[in-house]
């Protein structure tokens, strides 16, 4: 056995050894099962899935040395690392303005790697069902969202009311359904962090992080919902709301929500006392925070390995108590150490990984999620992290061999796995 390999699997084995697991969660499988394929299932009984983001990168970043200018490639290496399952936004606001149009994108940073970092164009059919049909090739699945991308239009800005945003989205299955791939969708999430300004600046009344909870907003989502739903009754549908405190869910009424996906990073406890300290303000055109959080980050984060091990590990059992009060599954597609992050020097990506491999096990041991990502750098254009296919199929395996909780055993979603 390689030496090196073996003392960093046993390292990342003891991030959770010992770890209580809570009360309301269903035993995981055995460490010592044999990897399986497909859903990971015996005796017909269904497990978690092994999902990724791959947001709107999976069609802007297709110039040469992007990461997804090979589809078959990437997809065949996200079938290796064991993965099961991907995000993607389908650009609904696009797709039913006109879907065979050339559409120019404006970049929503130059800091980061998911998207391009300057203008771009993009084509949304056939790509679309060209990927489609390739995931249903590999036995992927895939979840819908959206970040409303801005063109140099600004289409977005058409969507006047949830009447509009929920035609969008009909437009949207009618066209994949019309396809044949509506039973390749796992799930409709209809806006990204619902209602930051970043990805909803249509929404009127203006509304921001955490305003998800505000009574426009609550009537918003579920006249959208509705509207989808009279369509399209079998989608599991959803907002992804931006909430730092999931006991918020428990004051309203989410019943015609079929899951939720909390975003969950380390860096955002406390009031993002990480990012404070390392002194990073998730600058979009400014290399000044990459530069604080590589002069920084490493040593914050060594400095008190098991507190902010403690900050992630406490969120997680926080949201699964919800779910499991709500009887509401969770999956998790943006998590768990850092939110912003990439290859880059000084950047270090070793105790990233422990801290994703912490969350991605402790949340697959509760039993409350119906699918988890290992992070959100889970793509080829993130080299330190695609790299480690080892590190990728010991999670993914994990994932796809833990129990999901009886109660949840049931719905829209559970029937889609």
């Amino acid at each position: 056995m390689n030496r090196r390999k073996f003392i960093r699997d046993a390292a990342l084995s003891s991030l959770v050894a010992g770890v209580a697991i809570p009360e309301f969660a269903s035993a995981s499988s055995s460490s010592s099962q044999t990897q399986s394929t497909a859903a990971d299932n015996d005796n017909g009984r269904k497990h978690p899935l092994a999902i990724t983001m791959w947001e709107f990168s999976w069609i802007e970043r297709r110039w040469p040395g992007a990461g997804y200018e090979d589809w078959d490639q990437a997809l065949d290496e996200l079938v290796v690392r064991g993965y099961d399952a991907v995000r993607i936004d389908p650009f609904p606001h696009l797709l039913a303005a006109d879907p065979h149009k050339t559409w120019t994108l404006q970049p929503e940073w130059n800091t980061q790697m998911w998207g391009s970092p300057d203008a771009n164009r993009v084509v949304l059919l056939p790509g679309l069902f060209e990927f489609l049909g390739k995931c249903r090739q590999r036995g992927i699945v895939v979840g819908l969202s959206t970040w409303y991308r801005k063109d140099d239009a600004d289409t977005r800005m058409t969507i006047t009311g949830p009447e509009v945003l929920a035609a969008n989205w009909i437009k949207t299955l009618d066209l994949i359904s019309e396809a044949g791939f509506i039973d390749s969708i796992l799930y409709t999430d209809l806006c990204n962090e619902w209602p930051g300004k970043d990805w909803a600046p249509f929404v009127k009344p203006s509304m921001t992080y955490g305003d998800w909870a505000k009574p426009e907003s609550l009537e918003y989502m579920h006249k959208a919902i509705r509207l989808v739903r009279e369509k399209y009754p079998k989608m599991p549908l959803l907002f992804s709301c931006a909430e730092d405190r999931p006991e918020n869910y428990l004051e309203h009424d989410l019943s015609d929500f079929d899951l939720l996906d909390p975003h969950i990073w380390m860096v955002q406890q406390n009031d993002g006392e990480f990012y404070k300290l390392s002194e990073y303000g998730y600058e979009r055109f400014d290399a000044k925070g990459y530069t604080n959080l590589s002069l920084k980050a490493d040593d914050l984060y060594r400095a008190r390995p098991e507190y902010w091990q403690k900050l992630l590990l406490d969120t997680i059992d926080r949201h699964a108590a919800v779910s499991h009060q709500m009887k509401m599954p969770l999956i998790t597609t943006e998590c768990w150490g850092i939110v912003d992050y990439k290859d880059w020097p000084l950047l270090k990506w070793d105790w990233v990984k422990d801290l994703c491999a912490l969350g991605a096990q402790r949340a697959a041991w509760t039993g409350q999620w119906l699918a988890v990502a290992t992070s959100n750098f889970c793509g080829p254009q993130f080299v330190g992290m695609w790299r480690d296919k080892a590190w990728h199929q010991q999670l993914t395996h994990a994932i796809r061999t833990a129990e999901i909780a009886p109660p949840l055993r049931q719905g829209r979603l559970y029937a889609r796995l």
